[in-house]
């Protein structure tokens, strides 16, 4: 069984990947996130096990790289900080300034099962955690984020 090319594994799921490192980090940031998680990815392409979920291997490695970069960048001394972001035109800024203010176990539950399309086994895996909790957070999640976002039934 020969291995598809890597350069169309990347077109074929770039953009969820691109989803899962947005939803957890600014542009610039998940620009690198997104390199990272493709490099990685390249390098270890050749000894992935054929049966392998590569979309589900991608979306791992992407919130890894972004969670490793967030704990970078919390250790980093914050210079002057802005009174407010600047504009950008291609980000949906309800949803992400409302995941931005869930605990980060729910933001990352729903990042991987909703954004990142993991099954919660697979989020559970990536969070060290049971299905149970993983389906659990990201309930939770979901259920704040109506909230927040005006969608919440009474």
């Amino acid at each position: 069984m020969t291995r598809a090319p890597f350069e169309s594994i990347v077109a074929l799921h770039g953009a969820r990947v691109w989803r899962v490192c947005r939803a957890l980090l600014d542009e610039a940031d998940a620009d690198d996130a997104w390199s990272e998680t493709f490099l990685a990815a390249l390098e270890a392409y050749p000894r992935l096990a054929h049966h392998e979920r590569i979309e589900g291997w991608l979306v791992t490695i992407a919130h890894r790289k972004a969670i490793d970069l967030l704990r970078r960048r919390s250790r980093l001394e914050v210079g002057e900080v802005p009174d407010r972001a600047a504009p950008e035109a291609s980000r949906d800024l309800d949803l992400a300034r409302a995941l931005a203010l869930l605990p980060l176990r729910q933001r990352e539950a729903v990042v991987l099962h909703h954004l990142g399309g993991l099954p919660f086994i697979e989020v559970a895996a990536a969070l060290g955690s049971s299905a149970d909790a993983a389906r659990r957070a990201s309930s939770d999640g979901v259920r704040r984020l109506r909230e927040l976002l005006g969608g919440a039934d009474g």
